[in-house]
């Protein structure tokens, strides 16, 4: 499952709604989808949808998804990592007038600068290519993580 969550800011966030609908109308998502859409005024058309969740019902889509896209609200982006997984992140703009500014943007920026793995989307048409390889990325990040141990094994081993 893939679960979408645009948070609770009040402005709009249907550019996220609409390119996800698209991309299962187009069958380059093939996997249920469930949208937290806030207060979008699109409705999804392709995926099941509520506008807010509990907090409990957020961390049940969280643990029970494959790949989880957010907006760039830490709160929702960090919770995701905090259960392990690695964000797909598409941050609000101002220029589409979703936020003020684009603070989300410069704030994931600095995140992946610092070696945070999260897949930041902008522009908003790479979604779905991101989608298509988040599971290659998820297996080299992992694999990654074996060599590191791998190595740190043989240092302890070397030390004693």
């Amino acid at each position: 499952m893939i679960f979408v969550t645009v948070g609770t800011h009040e402005q709009p966030f249907d550019r996220l709604l609409r390119e996800v609908d698209k991309l299962i109308e187009k069958k380059v998502i093939t996997e249920k989808v469930i949208m937290q859409t806030g207060f979008s005024k699109y409705t999804p058309k392709n995926a099941e949808w509520k506008s807010f969740l509990s907090y409990d019902q957020m961390d049940q889509m969280i643990v029970s998804s494959h790949i989880v896209i957010s907006h760039g609200g830490p709160a929702s982006f960090l919770n995701v990592m905090s259960q392990g997984k690695t964000p797909i992140v598409v941050p609000r703009l101002s220029e589409f007038h979703e936020h003020v500014n684009d603070h989300q943007l410069i704030f994931v920026q600095q995140l992946i600068d610092r070696g945070y793995d999260i897949k930041l989307v902008n522009p908003i048409d790479n979604l779905g290519d991101t989608i298509k390889q988040y599971d290659k990325h998820a297996e080299s990040y992992k694999s990654h993580n074996s060599q590191f141990m791998d190595s740190f094994e043989n240092v302890v081993h070397d030390l004693f």
